[in-house]
């Protein structure tokens, strides 16, 4: 029979020891330190261990590393480090490094990890140093000095700066200054015809303007894909013109006769205002006539004589009226 009070010591030591190791060899990446020894790169286990006391996950660094030793590249475990603890993407880097080598680019790490934490892509950088994108324009509509609009689209093509990724300006930069020198080129020619007979005048223009610089691109060409005519922008401008001094003359003329009737107006209320004293006058006449009467200074015949000179005015005013009326209506029968 077995004995179970003495085999219960050996079986908690056991079972000690097993979980020691396994918290052991949880910490300590011993696989990964395998790899690494395997691969040529030596990485001390103590090291591992201060990388888990970093918060720094082993793989991330350590992996990057044997791939770069085993393409020639001269790395240390602490740059790389340091590169993750800053937040950079070690593994692509490293690629970029391994790509840059292969295609002859000078690229250091340094500056290639300063192009990763200010956020660019270095390995889309390095891909595209060997391979050149090509980035479409919008539609930019400008008019010739003959009022045609003239609508192009140009296809510019463009390689990476390793130099001046840091820093430099993006593609929207780019696409900003060809459109601008597309509407300036186009705005400068006498006719629209001339840049439909001769579009790569355009893209020639362009080019001798530096419009790469200060960015991290390097233009390498510029093509003018699609030409169109537009709307006779001159036609329309000198149309608009036209009608905006039709309104303002309309509206002048409107002022005028505006003061034409307020000055009729005055003109009335001035009549009106004689009409009414000479009203007041008159009736002022027949006081003063029996005043005068009253006081012996107008005798009855001086008052007679006066009705009858009166009287012979209003008639003759009456005769030299009709007169006037019989000759209108003569004319107006002759014509």
């Amino acid at each position: 029979m077995i004995d179970i009070g003495s085999t219960l010591p050996f079986l908690l030591l056991v079972f000690l020891i097993v979980i020691i190791f396994s918290v052991i060899f949880s910490f300590i990446p011993l696989r990964l330190w395998i790899a690494a020894m395997a691969a040529g790169v030596r990485v001390g286990l103590v090291t591992l261990v201060g990388m888990r006391l970093r918060r720094v996950v082993p793989a991330k660094v350590v992996e990057p590393l044997i791939k770069a030793t085993k393409a020639g590249l001269d790395l240390n475990v602490n740059n790389l480090e340091g590169h993750y603890l800053a937040g950079g993407n070690v593994d692509n880097v490293v690629n970029a490094l391994i790509a840059a080598q292969r295609a002859n680019i000078e690229l250091g790490f340094e500056r290639a990890a300063a192009i990763d934490l200010a956020g660019r892509d270095v390995l889309k950088a390095v891909q595209m140093s060997v391979n050149p994108k090509v980035i479409e324009t919008p539609l930019v509509a400008a008019v010739a000095s003959d009022g045609i609009e003239v609508k192009a689209r140009a296809r510019v093509t463009v390689r990476a700066n390793i130099e001046r990724l840091v820093g430099g300006a993006g593609e929207e930069t780019i696409i900003a200054r060809v459109g601008e020198g597309v509407v300036s080129t186009i705005g400068s020619a006498q006719t629209h015809k001339q840049v439909l007979e001769n579009p790569d005048d355009i893209s020639r223009t362009i080019l001798k303007k530096g419009l790469d610089s200060g960015t991290a691109f390097e233009i390498l060409s510029i093509d003018i894909a699609d030409v169109d005519v537009g709307k006779n922008i001159g036609a329309r401008l000198q149309t608009d013109q036209a009608e905006a001094d039709k309104r303002i003359a309309q509206a002048k003329a409107e002022e005028r006769r505006a003061m034409a009737v307020a000055r009729e107006q005055e003109m009335k209320a001035a009549v009106q205002e004689m009409r009414a004293k000479v009203v007041e006058a008159e009736a002022e006449v027949p006081k003063a006539l029996s005043q005068a009467l009253r006081e012996g200074k107008l005798g009855v015949m001086d008052y007679y004589n006066m009705q009858n000179i009166q009287s012979d005015t209003q008639m003759r005013g009456t005769i030299s009226k009709m007169g006037t009326d019989g000759e209108k209506k003569d004319k107006q029968e002759k014509q």
